[in-house]
């Protein structure tokens, strides 16, 4: 079983032709609300695609945007550890998507931020405990912490980015980051393997967009060319990508099946609107994946190439 902790946001997603520019003002078209938030999304993706077993702790307010989030999760299946804030609005998040599906997101965490150490249950029968940065990151140490005490695998998605100390680094059994995470926690300019080096954590994981993924476990680099895909959306992606690479690895899966699953996961989520409402079920994966040939030499080399491996 997974256990995730973090955040629930509603989504307010307008459509337009651009993402403004500092000072622009942009007419955009449709205007629809999702169900998101960083580890809501994540919570969904690892039950309904990865089809493990998830539990979810989040802090909701005690008001209407907190219903279409309570839904969507139950839908999925996720297990609820629900903190009632009654003095704080549920998180927000404010996106526009432009045509090239690409967004800029802007987030009211809310109630997010009333999530405290004391509100983590046991995690007896749990492989992994999935946590992000859209909380206070006290309570994501507390988190980790408990997790390690007691036995279960730290996974962190250090999203948003920003510095993380040695002491939370240490708790970390799998980090999880995109380029500009990464950048950040290595505070080096060289080569992705470079920076993917220089952080403290045995295994570490980088998002590359349509370039796909790199990770370093244990001192061993692998890459997963990206499945190409038309993009409509990509809000969740990333977050398609977590919840499934860690319900893999909660079964068992070596590594790089759990790389090539998170990978397609989150290509198929880049072709629907939305966060949860583009995750893929299991089923969906699964025809996918039976579709994609192995990667090329030609693919494989590519990306090796542009994380500065050698060949």
């Amino acid at each position: 079983m997974i256990f995730v902790a973090g955040s629930a946001n509603l989504d307010f997603v307008v459509r337009a032709a651009h993402i403004p520019a500092p000072g622009e003002t942009v007419l955009g078209r449709d205007f629809k609300t999702y169900p998101g938030g960083k580890g809501a999304n994540q919570a969904v993706a690892s039950a309904r695609a990865g089809g493990v077993p998830t539990h979810m702790l989040l802090a909701l307010g005690d008001d209407a945007f907190a219903a279409p989030l309570e839904a969507s999760l139950q839908a999925a299946g996720v297990v609820r550890h629900i903190v009632r804030v009654s003095d704080q609005a549920t998180g927000t998040a404010f996106i526009c998507v432009s045509d090239d599906a690409e967004n800029a997101i802007t987030v009211a965490p809310g109630a997010n931020l009333s999530l405290r150490a004391a509100d983590l249950p046991a995690l007896a029968g749990f492989s992994h405990l999935l946590l992000q940065l859209e909380t206070p990151i006290d309570t994501v140490a507390a988190y980790a912490r408990a997790a390690r005490e007691q036995g279960v695998a730290v996974v962190l998605n250090a999203a948003p980015a920003q510095r993380l100390d040695t002491d939370l680094l240490a708790l970390i059994d799998v980090l999880i980051v995109n380029q500009g995470e990464l950048a950040v926690l290595a505070q080096h300019q060289g080569s992705i393997a470079e920076c993917l080096t220089r952080i403290a954590v045995p295994c570490v994981v980088v998002t590359l967009g349509a370039h796909g993924c790199c990770a370093r476990c244990d001192g061993v680099f692998l890459t997963q060319p990206a499945f190409p895909v038309k993009s409509v959306d990509t809000t969740g992606a990333g977050d398609t990508f977590c919840g499934v690479l860690v319900a893999a690895l909660g079964q068992g899966k070596r590594l790089e099946q759990a790389l090539r699953q998170a990978s397609a996961a989150g290509a198929l989520a880049c072709t629907r609107h939305g966060a949860q409402s583009s995750i893929p079920t299991q089923t969906e994966l699964a025809e996918f994946l039976a579709q994609q040939p192995d990667a090329a030499p030609a693919q494989t080399a590519a990306i090796r190439t542009y994380c500065g491996l050698t060949n």
